[in-house]
């Protein structure tokens, strides 16, 4: 049995869970989500949680089924708390902004970059230098995030560039410049 799979996801007061064949939808404060799952998957509601069962023990199946446990439970965490990815410009002159949810980057480039936010996807820059990025959908969410942070990665030598908040660039030591 898979770990992840065989665990309940519980469904908070005010989130609507309907099961429509393979199609599942997701309905809270933050939003609606539907998914479709993969028809060697089942899931049900009982007792207020959502269950995902598996029908074979083959192990591509084994996969999907705690793939769609981790779907689903994102699907709920989205639509109750939502997700949040912040990201940091470092870099002389480098900085953000945004208007009308269209993310502005001066990064470098000859000129700026201009990246419209995916729908249900919200991006704010508190500074200009910060970029915060939220949504109910941790997938587009998560890859809007990567899409800014492709713009203009870290480089190991200065720490120039777009990272994420949490994220620890190794730095390289660079010439040593001296000759023998």
């Amino acid at each position: 049995m898979s770990r992840i799979g065989k665990l309940p996801i519980a469904i908070p007061a005010g989130v609507e869970v309907t099961i429509d064949g393979q199609l599942v939808t997701v309905k809270g404060p933050k939003g609606e989500m539907a998914r479709e799952v993969r028809p060697e998957v089942n899931v049900k509601v009982e007792d207020g949680q959502l269950v995902v069962t598996r029908d074979s023990d083959v192990a591509q199946i084994r996969a999907y089924h705690g793939l769609t446990r981790a779907l689903l439970a994102n699907m709920v965490t989205g639509v109750t708390t939502g997700f949040t990815r912040k990201l940091t410009i470092i870099g002389v002159g480098y900085r953000a902004a945004v208007q009308n949810n269209v993310l502005s980057l001066n990064v470098g480039k000859s000129h700026p970059v201009e990246m419209p936010a995916p729908e249900g996807v919200e991006v704010q820059c508190p500074t200009p230098t910060q970029i915060v990025v939220t949504g109910p959908d941790k997938e587009a969410l998560g890859e809007y995030a990567a899409k800014i942070r492709a713009q203009r990665p870290p480089e190991p030598y200065k720490g120039k560039g777009i990272r994420y908040e949490d994220e620890y660039v190794i730095r390289k030591a660079g010439k040593t410049g001296a000759k023998k």
